[in-house]
């Protein structure tokens, strides 16, 4: 078997920031989306007020995506506002391999990046809610399944997903882990349906008021 071309392998660190007084700064979270609506809307749903959450919606993708969170991060590190986590969050969908695996080989020794990736689309971390899928999914499909699921209408920049589907993201956290443990390696361009986006979800989810 050819070995994947990078293996899982969280990405995490963190700035130590001087301050001064008895109470230290907040924690800073930086979340940089592919969709310049619906990963947005989803993340600033989370309610947190124990961090700091910047959450940015760009319409760039991929390496592009990536690249555009190093400015933000090194911009903010050099103003003494450097962010604790910088996760970027896009998409596998049509864009060609090379840039897609470019995106992560950029990370790879950034320790206080990561990605929160969806293979084809961000809205298969929306059907795990319900159901446990296996095969492929074209991100054509995602609408009409969605709205069959959710008994109304899905529309991609809907700013109530989060609270829609909030009883039922323990299941989506399961059914994405356990897809992600079917394959034989990881590896996000080949894995289709995978996603990672259960990592964020996660680590937002220690801060929730």
């Amino acid at each position: 078997m050819a070995k994947p071309f990078f293996t899982k392998k969280r990405l995490l660190g963190s700035y130590q920031r001087p301050y001064g007084g008895s109470k230290p700064p907040k924690k800073r979270i930086l979340i940089v989306c592919e969709g310049e609506r619906t990963e947005p809307l989803y993340f600033k749903a989370f309610r947190i007020t124990s961090v700091k959450v910047h959450v940015e919606g760009t319409g760039r993708n991929t390496d592009s995506l990536v690249e555009y969170a190093f400015e933000i991060a090194d911009s903010a590190r050099k103003s003494g506002n450097a962010y604790d986590q910088v996760w970027c969050v896009f998409d596998k969908d049509r864009f060609p391999a090379q840039n897609f695996n470019r995106a992560f080989d950029l990370i790879r020794n950034k320790r206080k990046f990561r990605i929160a990736y969806s293979n084809e689309a961000f809205e298969l971390w929306y059907l795990l809610h319900f159901n446990y899928y296996y095969t492929g999914i074209s991100r054509s499909q995602y609408k009409g399944m969605l709205t069959k699921l959710l008994g109304n209408k899905y529309e991609k920049n809907d700013p109530g997903m989060y609270q829609k589907l909030l009883d039922r993201q323990t299941e989506a956290i399961r059914n994405a882990r356990k897809l992600l443990e079917s394959y034989p390696t990881f590896d996000p361009l080949q894995n289709n349906p995978s996603t990672t986006v259960t990592d964020l979800v996660e680590e937002l989810n220690k801060y929730v008021d």
